[in-house]
């Protein structure tokens, strides 16, 4: 079978309700005015697949929602993005989550009411459906409950079949970090932020973190924020620093790095070049309310892959 896909996106579905300006709230009954509320499309594995597709790759997406609102306003945004839906799972008896995003400029909040964003299992990834892809993303490792005890199998026949798999695992909410260390054997690519580097690992440095982690996983690619971000394969430490930006709010911005991060890597660019891509699309991303209205194609990313004047 002829491959469809360049990534498969196993993931969580969900919209966002950001909500911008004095967004924290003020109990005993007090009403507060914000600046503005945006219904956008969200979860890290869709903003992640929608700016993939931005950029020209072939994405399908297999995941679980609610016969809902939310639900259909998802699957109807991304279709119209370029993202392949048909795997996508709807129930009926699930409710379609959702996040609301408290929105202070560079620093934000976030309340999710998860519904069906646990409920996709490993299992329901078929190899039929994997032998359509080059490679299968995860994401918000966390969340998805039923997907995670069984993603070391998931990425075993994914690789067996000949496909490579990245990992970004978001947050823990609860603070633990279970189980990443015995996927990253299996993962080629792995996305953490710098926190998440820290916190899986127990080191104060970046560097140092990020070396640990790729004592197992083939690449780890780093997130700095507003510093860049820094990658490490081997031997090989690279850095690159971020573009200059407006910055609206960063929701999504590590999942549109990802996005261009990895679209580097499925091309077989070198290292620093895939790196200064993920930065030059998580940075372009943060000009534009939600995670989607600011991700770039390749056209318009890749003037700013030149070492920042």
């Amino acid at each position: 079978m002829a491959e469809k896909y360049d990534i498969l996106v196993a993931g969580e579905i969900n919209p966002d309700l950001i909500l911008s300006g004095d967004v924290e709230p003020a109990f005993g009954q007090a009403e507060k005015i914000v600046e503005a509320a945006t219904l956008t499309v969200g979860s890290s594995s869709v903003i992640f697949a929608c700016g993939a597709a931005r950029l020209g790759l072939r994405v399908g997406f297999i995941g679980k929602c609610g016969d809902d609102f939310f639900g259909r306003f998802m699957l109807e945004e991304m279709q119209r993005r370029g993202v392949d839906v048909s795997p996508v799972m709807i129930d009926p008896r699930l409710s379609t989550g959702l996040t609301v995003i408290l929105n202070r400029g560079e620093d934000r909040a976030m309340l999710t009411f998860p519904g069906a964003i646990g409920a996709l299992r490993a299992d329901e990834v078929s190899d039929d459906l994997l032998r359509r892809a080059r490679h299968l993303h995860v994401a918000s490792y966390f969340l998805q409950d039923a997907l995670r005890p069984g993603l070391p199998e998931l990425f075993r026949r994914a690789r067996a079949l000949g496909l490579t798999t990245s990992l970004d695992t978001n947050y823990d909410p609860a603070e633990r970090w279970e189980g990443v260390v015995d996927l990253l054997p299996l993962t080629d690519v792995f996305l953490p932020n710098a926190a998440e580097a820290r916190a899986l690992t127990g080191e104060a440095e970046v560097e140092a973190a990020a070396r640990a982690l790729a004592k197992a996983a083939r690449i780890v690619a780093v997130k700095l924020g507003a510093a860049g971000a820094m990658a490490v394969q081997g031997e090989q430490v690279v850095y690159v620093p971020s573009i200059p930006v407006k910055v609206v709010d960063t929701v999504g911005a590590g999942d549109n790095f990802d996005a261009g991060f990895l679209y580097g890597f499925l091309m077989g660019w070198p290292l620093e070049r895939a790196l200064r891509l993920g930065t030059v699309c998580g940075a372009l991303s943060t000009q534009a309310a939600g995670g989607v209205a600011g991700q770039p194609t390749l056209e318009e990313a890749m003037p700013y892959l030149e070492e920042p004047q």
